[in-house]
């Protein structure tokens, strides 16, 4: 089938910034889809029918035209944060033609002098602020499309809570066109509540003297989560993770969650991760909300149950923690039916009661067992001496 849906790149430069082959595309188009914004930019000689998104928005106006000469207008690239990155995952490639324009992020690393390819390129369109803290280090240089005109004020809030308020923010409006504008000023000091709607934010992140730093590694320290508790500490933590090998875009079941910290970390680790954290307990699921957000993971998917029956009805996990509650009928049995074919399951057991569940699963599908003994040094009168955690059995296992 040829292309029936071309998707154009266009800029605050309007039409006159377009190449020839998406000129004579919106001259033979039928119907041309995009944001008031967008359409206002074409000229009188463009007779298609101009049809704007709906609110909220669907692709649906799109999709019913198959077959029919449809160009959509995008911002700058639409393949990167654009429409036509969700067109994509809907059309087979032959009925698609994308012709981009350059991308914000683009304008923006030519206008300040940084190079592309060592800076985070994030979005909060539609999108929760809370992810850029996955993203914020110091000396790291971040590149955001804002919402609107209120979100460079609320990155701005954002780093001085995490102490980074010594950071330079740069706004840059209207990219590419007769009203760019540049704003610079310290995180710190910011006083400009609302900028031009269509923004884009460049972030030199500086940290504080009370900067709240969050390591790359799995293992972040206990002090990084708010918990009543129920927390898998820091190096059993980071042994877990080892053991449950996080792999782009796979997804993870954190059972019996606690405050979050496994799912959490999961997700840390590569930003296309996915978790569920199941969790029965209200105080613990408030937990779980404020650390997802605090720790950059506002996706992690909450799921309010006592499992294994708030189990069902999940999407097939590519691996599960089970942090407890391994001595719950069917709670073993449960996690390995749902689990895919080459999964992993690992188990940690503190009682003697889950340790003997741990050793009866293992005898009828195999795996590894391992003991964690931790011993931190602490005062004992005018000496020190080794404290020693309770003992950790984990049991690992990969589905055939």
């Amino acid at each position: 089938m040829q292309p029936w849906l071309t998707v154009i790149g266009i800029g605050e430069d309007g039409y006159a910034g377009l190449g020839k082959a998406a000129r004579r595309a919106l001259l033979a188009a039928a119907e041309v889809i995009g944001g008031p914004r967008q359409l206002d930019l074409l000229p009188h000689c463009i007779r298609a029918l101009r049809t704007p998104w709906p609110c909220p928005f669907s692709l649906g106006p799109a999709l019913a035209k198959r077959g029919t000469p449809v160009c959509v207008l995008a911002s700058g690239d639409p393949m990167l944060f654009g429409v036509g990155a969700s067109l994509a995952r809907q059309l087979p490639v032959d009925e698609l033609r994308v012709l981009p324009a350059p991308s914000s992020y683009s304008l923006a690393a030519a206008r300040l002098g940084w190079p592309l390819q060592d800076v985070s390129l994030l979005s909060v369109v539609a999108r929760p602020l809370a992810a850029l803290h996955a993203q914020i280090h110091p000396g790291a240089r971040l590149l955001v499309l804002s919402n609107d005109g209120s979100s460079p004020a609320a990155i701005a809030a954002l780093l001085v809570e995490r102490g980074f308020g010594p950071s330079r923010l740069t706004v840059l409006e209207h990219l590419g066109g007769e009203r760019e504008r540049r704003i610079g000023g310290i995180a710190a000091e910011w006083s400009l509540v609302e900028a031009a709607a269509l923004n884009l934010v460049a972030v030199e992140c500086v940290a504080g003297d009370n900067a709240r730093r969050l390591a790359l590694t799995t293992g972040l320290a206990d002090d990084a989560y708010r918990h009543d508790g129920q927390l898998t500490k820091r190096d059993v933590r980071a042994v877990t993770l080892a053991r449950l090998a996080p792999q782009p875009g796979e997804l993870l079941w954190d059972v019996g969650a606690g405050c979050g910290s496994i799912g959490i970390e999961w997700m840390r680790a590569h930003p296309s991760c996915r978790a569920i954290a199941i969790e029965a307990n209200e105080t613990r699921q408030a937990h779980i909300q404020h650390n997802r957000d605090a720790l950059g993971v506002p996706g992690l998917q909450l799921v309010a149950g006592e499992a294994p029956a708030a189990l069902d009805g999940l999407p097939a996990p590519d691996a599960i923690f089970i942090g407890g509650g391994v001595t719950e009928p069917g709670m073993l049995d449960t996690c390995w039916a749902q689990l895919k074919p080459g999964g992993r399951l690992v188990a940690n057991a503190v009682t003697l009661q889950s340790e003997a569940a741990l050793v009866a699963f293992r005898e009828r599908h195999g795996g590894a067992l391992t003991r964690i003994a931790i011993a931190q040094a602490q005062p004992l009168g005018g000496f020190d001496t080794w404290r020693s955690a309770l003992p950790i059995t984990l049991l690992e296992i990969t589905k055939p």
